[in-house]
């Protein structure tokens, strides 16, 4: 089985180097099993290398990155609904437009199901109530327990000890309604974890990530996801660690290639 574990300072060098790692003669089908990339600040990206996979990814029929970026977080909308609930309400609203505007949004996207959840009596807005819980764990003099996790049950009985981190997930597959074998939901869940200082992490888990057509455009989604609870609750952003079940680079990897051998120093950045 191969596999790899990653750490860079932004999603361009994450991107990079998890492609790197994919693209080496001891693994022809260019594929990995339980990956992880740790990404400092997923927000952040090198301008030359976005605008040159752009480029190719457009010649290659891809969509552009913010597209995809924009199913995981609506960057723009965003900027001007810093509440969650107003960013919740909004989204909602124009919700059925954006899945019927593009054939690939058709049974829904990622943040449609952070704030408009399937649940039994109707939609449930995780994103608000995500950030309640977050500031009133910074408000306390000391880390909650995972006790508040949305929509995931806890993994333990009982209340955890009170020095542990706290932990929040969200839940974005959808079970007894999602049964493909393949497309939507690949991300399966979201956590996300309050160091002592108040900064806050998250872990993404994929079951399959396609490194040339999402990859990109997911972890630049998920690190603003991270940056905007990060900000709504009062805390600093921190590191985004995403994992895949499967990861894999796609038939364009000559395509690429030149971006992988002529950026050596997006890796020690």
């Amino acid at each position: 089985m191969h596999t790899f574990t990653v750490s860079a300072t932004n999603t361009s060098a994450a991107w990079v180097a998890a492609c790197r790692a994919l693209d080496v003669k001891a693994n022809p089908r260019r594929e990995g099993f339980h990956t992880v990339v740790r990404i400092a600040d997923a927000t952040a990206e090198d301008p030359a290398l976005r605008a040159e996979l752009e480029r190719v990814r457009a010649a290659a029929g891809y969509q552009p990155i913010e597209t995809v970026a924009n199913t995981v977080f609506p960057a723009r909308l965003a900027a001007l609904c810093p509440d969650p609930a107003q960013l919740a309400e909004r989204y909602q609203q124009i919700y059925s437009r954006l899945t019927k505007m593009d054939t690939g949004n058709r049974r829904g996207t990622y943040f449609g199901r952070i704030v408009a959840y399937p649940g039994q009596d109707g939609p449930v807005d995780q994103l608000e109530y995500l950030v309640k819980q977050l500031r009133q764990q910074a408000a306390g003099k000391g880390p909650m327990s995972a006790a508040y996790e949305v929509g995931l049950a806890h993994p333990g009985d009982g209340d955890p000890e009170p020095q542990e981190e706290a932990s929040f997930a969200v839940p974005v597959h959808l079970a007894g309604k999602d049964h493909s074998v393949r497309g939507f939901p690949c991300l399966s869940h979201c956590s996300f974890q309050m160091d002592r200082d108040r900064t806050l992490h998250a872990v993404a888990l994929y079951r399959s990530h396609y490194m040339l057509d999402r990859a990109y455009g997911n972890y630049l989604g998920l690190g603003r996801l991270l940056a905007y609870l990060a900000a709504a609750a009062g805390l600093r952003p921190g590191t985004l660690t995403v994992m895949a079940g499967h990861a894999q680079i796609e038939d364009h990897i000559t395509k690429v290639r030149p971006l992988l051998q002529d950026t050596p120093s997006l890796l020690t950045a």
